[in-house]
């Protein structure tokens, strides 16, 4: 994608598993004006040299909700993402503080780069386009697209939709959008993956990309699986990675370090089983992107 990839219904209600400096969702009117100057009563010089944009505090942008990556759970966000970027807190020591925000501006680094956020965690693939606007970390989840239909669609894969002409449905400014747009399809655009699915279920598209993460998430919901099946798993070799603003070298290794940690040390495979489903060893590959 999801790149974004991804925020909902089927998001699993449970506590995180491990001891985690759980986020609080910081819903905000968005403006240009001052955060940077800002300070929250501590250091913006955190461990390791690292500069926050918030003393105090790790300010991660995200665009709610992306389940199982990221969603409001019980009052707080919580997921996949928040638990690995609650790791690069804890080694900062600070907590991390989650800001919910437009999924276009990922792409450009907007909020970065006027020093509203930290860092973005969005379930984001890593891709060259937008590496010319923010600098990735070490990918830390391997993604592939998913196909959902409807049940009684009859579709039984990608190129069957394709020649059914139906009407598809996608997140917008995701890899997944794109995707289909490559295959030939005029995708009907959403701006969330919640939206995606509320799209398919009231019948405005009959199939819909987003990835299979998302995917797995929706039908864990037994009214979801009961309605919609996973029609094709397609695999774009597509890689997530959190961003910060070009040049926070600093920041950018402080990351880095902690999933490369946390895969060491089985943090990663206990934060994977819980939030995405049984454990594949190269979904932790180091490789890059």
């Amino acid at each position: 994608m999801h790149t974004v990839p991804g925020r909902r219904s089927g998001a699993p209600r449970r506590a995180l598993a491990v001891p985690t400096a759980i986020t609080g969702l910081l819903l905000v009117a968005l403006t240009a004006s001052g955060c940077t100057s800002t300070d929250n009563g501590g250091s913006k010089t955190a461990a390791g040299g690292v500069t926050l944009v918030k003393g105090g505090q790790l300010t991660t942008c995200t665009h709610l909700p992306y389940p199982p990556f990221q969603s409001e759970i019980d009052g707080t966000v919580q997921g996949f993402d928040v638990s690995l970027i609650d790791l690069v807190a804890k080694d900062l020591g600070v907590k991390q503080k989650i800001l919910d925000t437009p999924f276009e501006n990922f792409k450009t680094g907007a909020f970065l780069n006027s020093g509203e956020c930290d860092l973005a965690a969005a379930g984001m693939t890593i891709t060259a386009e937008r590496k010319k606007n923010v600098d990735f970390s070490d990918p830390y989840f391997d993604a592939t697209q998913a196909l959902l239909v409807d049940k009684n669609s009859g579709i039984t894969s990608l190129a069957d939709a394709k020649a059914k002409k139906v009407k598809l449905g996608a997140q917008a400014q995701t890899t997944g959008e794109d995707y289909a747009k490559k295959q030939g399809f005029d995708p009907v655009s959403f701006e969330s993956s919640d939206a995606v699915l509320n799209g398919l279920r009231t019948g405005q598209v009959k199939a819909v990309i987003i990835d299979y993460p998302v995917v797995q998430g929706w039908l864990k919901d037994k009214a979801n699986a009961a309605a919609f099946q996973l029609a094709d798993n397609i695999n774009t070799g597509e890689q997530y990675g959190f961003t910060v603003k070009k040049g926070n070298t600093k920041l950018l290794a402080a990351i880095n370090k902690a999933i490369k940690n946390a895969k060491a040390d089985g943090t990663y495979k206990k934060l994977y089983e819980k939030w995405i489903g049984p454990y594949d060893q190269s979904a932790a590959s180091p490789s890059a992107s």
